[in-house]
């Protein structure tokens, strides 16, 4: 079988022969066989298999693994300001909490950032997680509230299957 490749107005299209009759195209967006009917007549089954495989997107299409909101954003940029050095924030989880595992969250220097730490920039703002508590964190939005009662930071994660009533500590099935 031959395979060879074709320009036209679509992206990727290949053509497969075996140099006879047949031929079998394959496009991003369709799958064509055609074929003559002496060959089909034969008697021989004939299979087709295809599978689409989507582009990986760019990094600019992907959502961050954590996210602030503006709240989060303005209140941690202020408390960075104070210290007066350019921190990022790490966020963790660790075990402990009334539901099982609790959240971390200090500044830090980029320079102790681990080579596999995920580093996540976001609206200006630099975020530090280890791999293990990236599982447990992954689609996390981190909010912040001034108000005199249930303020502070709040952690709205998808992957909690339980939460305390502080909101502080969480469970999670993997």
């Amino acid at each position: 079988m031959a395979i060879s490749s074709i320009s036209t107005n679509c992206p990727s299209l290949l053509r497969f022969s075996n140099n006879s009759k047949q031929s079998f195209s394959l496009s991003q967006t369709s799958v064509s066989f055609q074929s003559s009917r002496s060959n089909l007549s034969r008697g021989k089954p004939l299979t087709i298999r295809a599978t689409a495989v989507p582009a990986a997107p760019t990094a600019e299409g992907l959502a961050p693994a954590i996210t602030l909101t503006d709240n989060a954003s303005k209140h941690l940029n202020k408390m960075r300001a104070e210290r007066d050095k350019d921190l990022c924030l790490r966020i963790g989880v660790k075990q402990g909490g009334c539901s099982g595992m609790s959240y971390t969250m200090d500044f830090e220097t980029r320079a102790n950032a681990r080579s596999d730490d995920s580093i996540i920039e976001y609206k200006g703002f630099t975020i530090v997680c280890d791999p293990k508590s990236l599982l447990f964190l992954f689609g996390m939005q981190l909010d912040y509230s001034d108000a005199l009662i249930g303020g502070g930071f709040s952690f709205k994660n998808p992957n909690a299957t339980q939460t305390c009533g502080c909101g502080k500590s969480f469970a999670a099935e993997m």
